[in-house]
């Protein structure tokens, strides 16, 4: 499928020249998704495939602790995503903008999966709800304190 072409009703605008923010990404999350197809619309925390989240050196002290949550909130950049459309026609929907969509197809294309935690490797964390492309990167972890605490197995 060519995710660059658009569907009747959606609308474009081209992306400004100024940047107003710098990311660091602090590791990489790897799936069994190589495409947009192959992505699940929603990430599935207890019945999702395995999954990898790979922890640039740097960071890795950073984990220290996390294995008492039972569920984490990861926060990631949607590196193939467009970012310039406006309105978006779902397969087989009404034309909607943006924001009213949970689309990858965002300004900033940040996303949210609370996933929970199976492992804790050496440099890795194991996780099951992921619903992104392989390689995508990861901006930020945080324990989800809403969910219940449990010890996971290292």
């Amino acid at each position: 499928m060519d995710w660059q072409a658009t569907r009747p009703g959606e609308t474009s605008m081209p992306l400004p020249e100024r940047q107003d923010a710098h990311l660091v990404f602090i590791g990489r999350l790897r799936t069994p998704f190589a495409s947009r197809d192959d992505c699940p619309r929603q990430g599935d925390a207890e019945a999702g495939p395995l999954c990898r989240v790979e922890i640039d050196e740097p960071w890795r002290p950073a984990l220290a602790g996390i294995e008492r949550f039972a569920h984490l909130d990861l926060l990631y950049w949607m590196h193939q995503a467009r970012r310039d459309l406006l309105t978006q026609t779902p397969r087989g929907g009404e034309t909607l903008g943006t924001f009213a969509l949970r689309s990858p197809v965002r300004p900033n294309p940040i996303a949210l999966s609370r996933v929970r935690l199976i492992g804790v490797e050496d440099g890795a964390l194991v996780v099951r709800g992921l619903d992104c492309l392989d390689g995508t990167p990861l901006i930020d972890i945080k324990p989800n304190r809403c969910a219940h605490s449990v010890e996971v197995r290292t």
